[in-house]
C-alpha cells in the first residue's frame, strides 16, 4: 500500500473535495482486497493507510485517520462463520468505538465494510442482520447492477437516489438475513442503502445488497466497488469494455462528507 505505487491512470475528479484525507484499510489473515481498496482510495484523491488487525495499540493507529475501509476476502478462512473470528480483533474493538457503536454518530468515524468487511461489521454488531450461505450454495462472481436506495450516508452522497450502478460481486456467504422486525425498521428508517437490480444473486431478504447504521456513518455491502474505479479494469458498460467506474463514487462520497465536516483529521 505504499504511496509510491504507480497508477496506470487517474480517473478521479479534477478537483477532489478534500485534500490530505487519510483513510485506513484493515488487513486480516485471509484478506484479499486490501490493496484494491487502497488503490481506490488513492484514485479518489486520498491517502491510504495500512492497518493491521492485531496492532498492539489500535487506538493510536486510528489516531489521525479520517475514515476506515474493512475490505473483502476470507478472513481466517471463514471458519465458524464469515467474520466471526475477525470480530474479536483488537482493531475492530477500536473501530467500533470510534464509529460510535451500533448507533453511530454524525461526527463519528466513517466506516465502509465490503463483502467480508460487511460480514465482519454485522458480527461486530455495528450493522444489523447476518450473512449466510448463498441460497444456491455456490460461489458467485459476476458484474452486478445495484439500485442506490439512500444517499444519506457518508459513503453514498455523491450518487443520486434511484441511480443504477454496476460493480463486481463475488461471494459465497452473501445472503443477507434478518428477522422481519429488523427488516421493517431498516425500510422505515431509510437504512437500506443498496438493492440488487434485475436478479437477486444470493437470496438476500428483500433484495438487500447493503445497509447503514442509524447515523449513516457506517455502511456495509456485499458487492465490490473497489473493483470498479478505473477505466480499463471495471465492468463492461455502454461506454465500452471494462469501462465501468461506478465504484469510485463511494470513495469520493466520503471525501465530500469529510469536507462538509470541516476537513481532515
Amino acid at each position: 500500500m505504499a504511496a509510491d505505487l504507480p497508477l496506470i491512470g487517474d480517473y478521479s475528479t479534477p478537483a477532489t473535495p478534500l485534500s490530505g484525507a487519510r483513510i485506513g484499510v484493515v488487513t486480516f489473515p485471509g484478506t484479499l482486497d486490501d490493496v484494491d481498496a487502497a488503490r481506490a482510495i488513492r484514485l479518489a484523491g486520498a491517502e491510504a493507510v495500512a492497518l493491521w488487525h492485531a496492532d498492539a495499540d489500535p487506538q493510536a493507529a486510528l489516531s489521525g485517520l479520517d475514515a476506515v475501509v474493512v475490505p473483502g476476502g476470507f478472513s481466517y478462512g471463514d471458519y465458524l462463520r464469515a467474520g466471526a473470528i475477525s470480530r474479536f480483533a483488537p482493531m475492530m474493538d477500536a473501530i467500533a468505538e470510534a464509529a460510535g457503536g451500533p448507533q453511530g454518530g454524525a461526527d463519528a468515524l466513517p466506516v465502509l465494510g465490503i463483502c467480508n468487511g460487511f460480514q465482519i461489521l454485522t458480527e461486530s454488531h455495528l450493522l444489523p442482520g447476518s450473512m449466510i450461505k448463498n441460497d444456491h450454495l455456490h460461489f458467485i462472481c459476476r458484474d452486478q447492477e445495484l439500485t442506490v436506495e439512500s444517499t444519506d450516508t457518508a459513503w453514498t452522497r455523491d450518487f443520486a437516489p434511484g441511480q443504477t450502478i454496476t460493480v463486481p460481486l463475488k461471494n459465497q456467504d452473501g445472503q443477507y438475513v434478518a428477522d422481519d422486525a429488523t427488516l421493517d425498521a431498516l425500510e422505515a428508517e431509510g437504512r437500506v442503502v443498496f438493492r440488487y437490480k434485475g436478479w437477486n444473486p444470493n437470496g438476500s431478504r428483500r433484495d438487500i445488497a447493503g445497509v447503514a447504521n442509524p447515523a449513516g456513518n457506517v455502511v456495509g455491502l456485499m458487492p465490490h466497488p473497489e473493483h470498479a474505479v478505473e477505466a480499463g479494469f471495471g465492468p463492461d458498460t455502454a461506454d465500452g469494455v471494462r469501462a465501468g467506474t461506478d465504484g469510485l463514487g463511494f470513495f469520493t462520497s466520503v471525501l465530500t462528507t469529510l469536507a462538509s465536516r470541516g476537513g481532515a483529521a
